[in-house]
């Protein structure tokens, strides 16, 4: 192995070494082995553009461009280019990946689980890495300044992690870097002369003993690593970090001040419990007169960008004794109060915290903070509901038809936020809620018929089996297919809701749960839900139920009129359908592991929709993939299929004339020198054939049968340069074959697989193809027209004039 292809794999293993030190921040090492897999390719690529050898900034190009096509392979499959090359679909989803993983690193404490985000945080932030280091101590030569982006990257592992056993990544990550010192040291000091190597001896030494120079070196290096380790024994802990006082996910601190993150609601229900769909989440004891409307929230997600819909980033403060009243809600609307205690299971971690809606109070203890707008509390410094037992009071608001359809127009702001649609959503999702809302005389009854036509006369099927779909076109499918589950239905309608200018956010909670003979309700993860809440001034947030055989519809959505004051039995009621759907709940299909959980569980991701968002057919899909498979599994390939190409036409080329013969000679006698040239033995241009002949047979070190052959073809050789009347040689072809059979033979194995799939001499392709890309330029040019002439041509001047 030469000094550099050593330096370069030690530059891998330097990073990899140091990547370990981000192992206790995430459940499960499997990343690092993907990890490992991309860095070696990285690797690979970077050695052979500088076998070629390729400028340096190319060098780095080519191995910047070959690390995006390994993520997109990786983590954006479905939205690229035959699986392989990334589009503004691959960007768009490489986006919103950092932005989920940049969330859930905010929000969980070490480890956390290995989510799509983190993951690609993980895995690109060791590839960034690499390359860095890659790039200086090995493309350009300086190991030194390497080692400040791996203590970049040791230091965030440092800041994030809580475990006991810093020490031992430090000390795994301090010997990959002293490792690619020592390694570089080494390739410099083969460029001048021999490697202090273990044979030498120091004066007086007896045997075994290493040359002073060795000894001196690794007792400096031993040194080192030992200060680096005991010093910072002595230092003062730095609390903190980069995430210091996020606690999990707010983002504040102590006090009352500080900002919420968006984050997804349910993923910590999906990590923390076992998907089992008889498990208990919370138990409930309350003196409401109608379970059958205890939905229980944990927070409303009101921030819509035509792709997902998640919770905005709000201000959060200390519990208030008191809530306040909630937004819209006016004093004509009736109302009980309700007290709920409710009990968490060990097993449910969740950052925020269930209650009913409106909640008008709560009694808890823990760190918690208030959020406003949404009217929800949130964890603090990692406090979770993880066995929380609390008391809430809240409203049971029952505003009539009449209230909801004689609604004043909401507030300018809030009308302003909660209408807000992108330009990105597809123009079907308005085109269709006018159609389905016409003739409606007010924002109630269009919201009232959105709900009838998700839940009876669409045509909507629930179905928690279909695929979940990305991108804009997502709620279009959806439209399309009418088929889904709560997800689905809630986030279709609260965007539809917003095309109609009907103020809209989705929540997500729970569902009633079921009660038990000793007066308490439970709620398992099989109750997990979405739902549209669409604002109302008067009677403020108000729930509204689309999804088919879910839940129960709200009795204020059954329409009345002044004279008539019986619901309209065409609309929605508990038990819409007219027959059980065939497929499980949505929150069942999660717990039991179906194709959708991801949905289920973790509602704030891209709508869901059937399908993949509308592009390629399935099969061409699959055929490109392979097809790009293939191709990326030909290029390490190219140079041995060239270099097979160029042997076969130069030694089968048959002499059938005196300038034939002397064609095939030195065609030959090329094959010859590059064979040698991938071998290790560069060519000599300014030595004389036969000069040459004896380099080869000297350096490659041939048996004299190989000898023999080579001074043969040199012997043609110079017949066809050199002598007035060239004896015809025969055998040429055969001699060469010889030739490259010693070279091979005496090589070993390293340099025998490098001159397999990486010969030197593969250089002359890319010789030739600018040769004559500056032929076809020149021609290009002689045939521009000149000012005051005509065309260029190739012998002569402008003609005319």
């Amino acid at each position: 192995m030469s000094g550099r292809a050593r330096l370069a794999g030690c530059a891998a293993a330097a990073t990899l070494m140091t990547a370990c030190s981000l192992l206790p921040l995430v459940h499960g090492p499997a990343w690092l082995v993907v990890a490992a897999l991309l860095v070696g390719v990285q690797a690979g690529v970077g050695a052979a553009a500088r076998r070629v050898p390729l400028a340096r900034p190319l060098t780095v190009a080519a191995q910047l461009l070959v690390s995006l096509l390994l993520l997109t392979l990786v983590f954006a499959r479905q939205e690229a280019l035959a699986g392989l090359f990334p589009g503004p679909e691959a960007f768009a989803h490489f986006s919103e990946l950092l932005r989920e993983g940049s969330d859930d690193v905010s929000r969980y404490a070490p480890p956390a689980p290995l989510t799509d985000g983190i993951r690609l945080m993980l895995i690109g932030g060791v590839l960034i890495v690499h390359l860095l280091v890659d790039t200086l101590a090995v493309t350009f030569r300086a190991a030194a300044p390497a080692g400040l982006p791996l203590l970049a990257l040791y230091s965030v592992a440092a800041g994030l992690s809580g475990g006991g056993a810093d020490w031992l990544w430090f000390l795994l990550a301090a010997a990959g870097y002293l490792m690619l010192l020592l390694a570089e040291g080494r390739e410099r000091v083969t460029r001048w002369g021999r490697v202090f190597g273990a044979t030498a001896r120091a004066p007086g030494a007896g045997d075994g003993t290493p040359a002073a120079p060795v000894r001196t070196g690794r007792r400096i290096g031993a040194v080192a690593l030992g200060v680096a380790l005991l010093v910072p024994l002595a230092l003062p802990a730095m609390r903190g970090g980069l995430l210091a006082g996020t606690g999990a996910g707010v983002g504040a601190g102590s006090g009352n001040g500080g900002m919420i993150s968006a984050v997804n609601p349910l993923v910590s229900l999906r990590d923390s419990l076992n998907v089992d769909s008889d498990r208990q989440v919370l138990s409930l004891r309350t003196n409401a007169e109608d379970l059958s409307d205890m939905y229980v929230r944990i927070v409303s997600l009101d921030d819509f960008d035509g792709t997902t819909w998640k919770p905005a980033q709000r201000h959060i403060v200390g519990v208030p004794d008191a809530f306040p009243t909630p937004i819209g809600l006016g004093p004509d609307v009736p109302r009980t109060t309700v007290r709920t205690t409710i009990s968490a299971a060990e097993s449910y971690a969740q950052d925020w915290l269930p209650m009913p809606y409106p909640p008008t109070g709560v009694r808890i203890g823990g760190n918690w903070r208030y959020e406003p707008v949404g009217m929800t509390l949130v964890g603090d410094h990692r406090q979770t509901t993880r066995g929380a037992t609390y008391l809430v009071t809240s409203l049971d608001v029952r505003p009539t038809a009449r209230q909801l359809a004689s609604a004043p127009k909401p507030p300018a702001a809030l009308l302003r936020e909660y209408t807000d649609v992108p330009p990105a959503l597809p123009k079907v999702v308005a085109r269709t809620a006018k159609e389905v809302t016409s003739g409606a005389a007010n924002h109630y009854e269009e919201a009232v018929k959105l709900q009838e036509w998700f839940a009876e006369d669409g045509g909507f099927r629930y179905d928690t089996q279909v695929q979940v779909g990305r991108g804009p076109n997502a709620i279009a499918n959806f439209l399309r297919d009418k088929q889904g589950f709560c997800v689905h239905f809630s986030f279709t309608m609260a965007a539809m809701a917003r095309t109609l200018g009907i103020p809209a956010r989705v929540a997500v909670g729970f569902a009633p749960g079921t009660p038990q003979a000793d007066g308490s309700v439970s709620v398992s993860l099989k109750d997990a839900h979405a739902w549209p809440e669409l604002y109302f001034e008067g009677v403020g947030w108000t729930r509204f139920e689309p999804t088919p055989t879910r839940g129960t519809t709200p009795s204020y959505t059954q329409r009345q009129t002044p004279n008539n004051a019986l619901p309209d039995p065409a609309l929605p009621s508990r038990g819409s359908s007219a027959a059980p759907s065939p497929q499980a709940s949505a929150s069942e299909s999660c717990a039991a592991g179906s194709a959708a959980p991801a949905v289920c569980a973790a509602p704030s991701e891209a709508v869901a929709a059937p399908g993949d968002g509308g592009g390629t057919p399935g099969g061409l899909r699959a055929a490109l993939l392979v097809l790009g498979t293939l191709v990326l599994l030909a290029l390490p390939l190219t140079p041995l299929l060239w270099r097979r190409r160029a042997r076969s036409r130069r030694l089968g080329a048959h002499a059938r004339s005196d300038a034939g013969a002397a064609d095939h000679t030195l065609a030959a006698w090329r094959e010859l020198t590059d064979s040698a040239w991938d071998h290790g033995i560069v060519p000599d241009e300014s030595l004389t054939p036969r000069a040459a002949a004896e380099r080869i047979v000297r350096l490659g070190e041939l048996d004299e049968e190989a000898g023999a052959a080579v001074h043969r073809v040199a012997d043609a050789v110079e017949q066809v340069l050199y002598a007035p009347r060239p004896r015809s040689a025969t055998g040429v072809a055969a001699d060469v074959r010889r030739a490259i059979a010693g070279l091979h033979a005496s090589a070993g194995r390293a340099p025998r697989l490098r001159a397999l799939f990486a010969p030197r001499s593969a250089v002359r392709a890319l010789w030739a193809a600018a040769d004559r890309w500056t032929a076809l330029r020149a021609r290009a040019a002689a045939l521009r027209p000149v000012p005051g002439g005509g065309a260029m041509t190739g012998r002569g001047g402008p003609q005319g004039s």
